[in-house]
Order: structure tokens, then sequence, then C-alpha cells
């Protein structure tokens, strides 16, 4: 059978039987694969090195005549270590993890896999907050499952104005003008398109001010996303 090489970021692994375990992958080629990694378990397996959680690694495999294929190699690519030396940025690996895989098909878009290795990136560079990581993180599944708000122009189709403030209308998923309730000025709508136009989380960290900004705008993050899943 052919063998295939490709980049991946291991999701989740299972013991199966004395020595094997049963890997779930998310790929940039090929989507979410499900691979056999045979004796892995054994001390001298020549897998293990390439099936760290948190990492990236170049893998060859072969695809299985049903759902499992097979894992002939691993070359780890880059271990993000500072991520399992801290077990509140642990934790959330494991959350994000699980969320990637919960709203993505079998088949998901090239992206979905440059957003969880970005999600990595900033996870392992302790300067970038856990706060501000997981607001990043909701925003791209957001945008990538085509829920982005309209961040341009207001209810009435009038270009979002910097001396104004708003508030937020579900209805309609765009800001309504609100001179005496609003909630959100320029320096909101400024944030929050910065992270839905695909910026990194370690991008939005240096923006002025940003944890002050963060606490503002991530219970209507928090709203978007009830609304969209």
């Amino acid at each position: 059978m052919k063998q295939l090489v490709t980049t991946a970021i291991i999701l989740s692994r299972t013991d199966y039987g004395e020595a094997d375990r049963i890997l779930n992958l998310l790929t940039p080629e090929y989507g979410k694969l499900t691979l056999m990694a045979r004796g892995v378990r054994r001390v001298k397996s020549k897998l293990a090195g390439g099936i760290e959680l948190f990492s990236v690694s170049e893998i060859t495999f072969i695809k299985g005549r049903g759902e499992v294929g097979t894992l002939v190699s691993t070359r780890l690519i880059k271990h993000y270590e500072r991520i399992v030396g801290d077990l509140d940025r642990t934790m959330l690996g494991y959350e994000l993890i699980k969320q990637l895989h919960k709203v993505t098909e079998d088949e998901p878009e090239p992206e979905y896999f440059e957003v969880l290795q970005d999600a990595f990136e900033a996870l392992n560079d302790k300067t970038v907050t856990i706060q501000l990581i997981r607001f990043w993180f909701a925003a791209q599944l957001l945008r990538m499952s085509g829920h982005t708000p309209n961040l341009q122009t207001d209810d009435h189709g009038e270009k979002l104005a910097a001396d104004r403030l708003y508030e937020f209308g579900s209805d309609t998923m765009s800001f309504m003008y609100s001179p005496d309730h609003g909630r959100f000025d320029a320096t909101h709508i400024k944030f929050l398109r910065l992270a839905f136009a695909g910026n990194t989380a370690i991008v939005l960290a240096h923006v002025q001010g940003s944890e002050r900004i963060l606490d503002d705008v991530q219970p209507l993050l928090q709203h978007l996303t009830q609304l969209a899943y």
C-alpha cells in the first residue's frame, strides 16, 4: 500500500492491547486521521518520540480499508514544552483541542490545523494570558464556521463611527447606535476586527490596553458562541 507523508497534531491517544495506541490526529492535507501506532508503548519504540501531545510532527502512514490506518514512522518537528510545564495552560490546551474536535468534520479546512498550531504557540508564550488565548480561539472558531459578526456597519447599514457608543443586536448580528447605554466604542470594535481578521493571539497581546478591552468584549464573544453552537 502507498505510504503518505504529512504534518500532524495529536488530538487524542487511546491505549489498545498490550503495547499499541489508537491516535486521532489533525493534518492540513488529510483532515482528521485515526491511526494505529503498533508497539508504541514499548520502551524502544521508534514511534513514541513523534506522537507527544502539544507537538507538531511529520508522520508517515498508510490508509486502512476501514476507518483506522497504520502509523509507519514519526519525526518530531516541535514540542511546546512550556505548555506541559504549567497546569493551567495544559488544561486550557486540552480544552481547545476538545472544542476544535467537536466543531469540525472529518475533513476540516487546513486553516483549522494552522489555528491549533497558533494556539500552541500562544500557550507556550507566558506573556500571552490564558484569558486572551481562550477569547482568541473562540473568535477563530466562529470566524471559520461563518459566524463572524458585522464589524463594519451598524444595524441600519451606516458605517460604524469612531465617536459613537454602540450596543450589540443578536437579531441582526450587528451593532446598534446607543448614546445613553452603549458599552462598545471604537477601541472595542477595532480589537474585535483584529481578532476576527485571523491575527494570532500573540499579535492581540501586543495591543495597548488589551486586558481592559478583553474584559469588556469577552461576554459578547461568549454570547456569540452560544448563538452559534
